[in-house]
């Protein structure tokens, strides 16, 4: 029977050709990643849009009071730009080699790198991205949550930030069982309609306050070792901001391909859609919330607005909304990654109870860390700087000289080698700066506070 299976699948699909054996199959329709391919092209949009515009753009202002102006807005630009790129790249190298398809970020650096040092050098970084990212989402989600509260019953008893972490992290003890992207696609639309709302909020609400009577625009820092710390630690957070590429590859994965009609048309479109989403949110609210409060502004833009108080009680459940929709993308590929290690290393049987306690223990581990480490702005900028400048700005460039090898000295060498240059120049200077804040702030903290 097996010996006329193999030349009739072979003659019907010349490109793709299907080695797997039954069993691998089978691991592979369950795994999250490559379980359904049947996504369209706005599921990518709002995807991206929920994995780019996280709580990084609620940070912007206070990047650009320890940037300053020039700077500020340089940077601010020149990140959208890199990061576009670097993005367009990745979903371009999704299918370079014919009738195959690189469904995680790992197995492009394997391609590169080989099959041991890809993974060496990518997963690590890209589980770093991904844990620091939902652990950062257990707070934010919490802070916005305690915020809410206060806000709407300001005589209510206070109630620890941690017991907030907690009532956050419950939604996810659920959601966390949904089994892939797709069927995440609710949720995470959900999360792209209110990130571009509380985004419109916090800059709207900065222009109806208006312009405040003792602005200052000059650094906060007193020392100039301060002021330069500052300016790498706000490297960081903006860093963080543009940190879609680890999920990009995965969220690609999920939309059907053939010779003719390659994932790659539908990805871009969905891409290009996410980014000026981003646009459309990052900008105002980085400028104009540092324009109205100057360097007065708090490290989350919600916070320095008190009034009008039911549009900021709003924003801030937006947020939590949003933080939901968020933390499952970016988990997505983690749970991902764990059940292939069992299933396919360890041998385990793909079951609804091996992922049952997986993903528990894992939304458990991170909310964990987030009640214990809960410096959300200093949190940004290190990690901003430490692994989403690498896996963002200059680790695809690097796949890309290696994979496609462009002339030397050709457009596309140059503009390669100054994205890797500018992105080694942020990995090293950004965690400097977030490292020195967290040391400054755990000084005042207390744990479980």
């Amino acid at each position: 029977m097996k010996s006329h299976q193999a030349p009739a699948d072979q003659n019907h699909a010349p490109n793709t050709v299907d080695r797997r054996t039954a069993k691998e199959k089978a691991i592979d329709d369950w795994l999250p990643i490559t379980s359904s391919r049947n996504a369209k092209w706005w599921y990518s949009a709002f995807h991206n849009v929920t994995a780019m515009v996280g709580a990084g753009v609620l940070g912007l202002p206070y990047a650009m009071a320890e940037l300053g102006w020039g700077p500020g807005v340089a940077i601010m630009v020149v990140s959208w730009i890199v990061t576009l790129y670097t993005l367009w790249q990745m979903v371009e190298m999704h299918e370079m080699v014919p009738g195959k398809r690189f469904d995680r970020y790992h197995e492009l650096g394997q391609q590169a790198f080989g099959e041991k040092l890809g993974l060496w050098i990518v997963v690590p970084q890209q589980l770093l991205v991904e844990v620091s990212v939902n652990i950062i989402y257990m707070v934010t989600g919490g802070q916005s949550l305690k915020k809410f509260h206060d806000i709407v019953c300001p005589e209510c008893k206070s109630i620890k930030q941690t017991y907030f972490i907690m009532i956050f992290a419950s939604v996810h003890f659920v959601l966390s069982h949904l089994p892939n992207f797709n069927s995440i696609s609710g949720v995470s639309l959900a999360a792209a309609v209110m990130s571009l709302s509380y985004s419109t909020i916090a800059w709207s609400a900065s222009v109806h306050k208006g312009v405040q009577e003792d602005v200052q625009y000059g650094y906060k820092a007193k020392s100039t070792s301060g002021t330069v710390f500052n300016f790498f630690a706000a490297l960081g957070e903006v860093a963080f901001a543009y940190a879609g590429h680890n999920v990009v590859l995965e969220i690609q994965a999920t939309i059907p391909s053939t010779p003719e009609k390659p994932s790659k048309g539908p990805m871009w479109r969905g891409v290009l859609v996410a980014y000026i989403v981003v646009a459309l949110c990052y900008f105002p609210v980085a400028f104009i919330g540092y324009w109205m409060f100057g360097n007065s502004v708090e490290d989350n833009i919600l916070i320095t607005l008190e009034r009008p108080v039911w549009l900021i009680a709003t924003a801030n459940m937006f947020v939590v909304i949003h933080v939901i929709g968020s933390y499952q993308i970016y988990a997505m590929p983690v749970f991902d990654m764990i059940e292939t290690v069992l299933v396919k290393k360890l041998k385990f049987t793909p079951s609804f109870m091996l992922r049952f306690i997986t993903r528990n223990v894992y939304v458990a581990f991170t909310m964990f860390l987030g009640m214990t480490f809960p410096f959300f702005g200093a949190l940004l900028s290190f990690f901003g700087g430490f692994v989403f400048a690498p896996t963002t700005y200059f680790l695809p460039c690097v796949i890309w000289l290696i994979i496609h090898k462009p002339r030397k000295y050709s457009l596309s060498w140059f503009t390669n080698w100054t994205c890797i240059v500018l992105g080694v120049i942020l990995m090293v200077l950004a965690p400097i700066g977030g490292l020195r804040r967290i040391i400054i702030e755990a000084n005042t903290y207390e744990f479980y506070s």
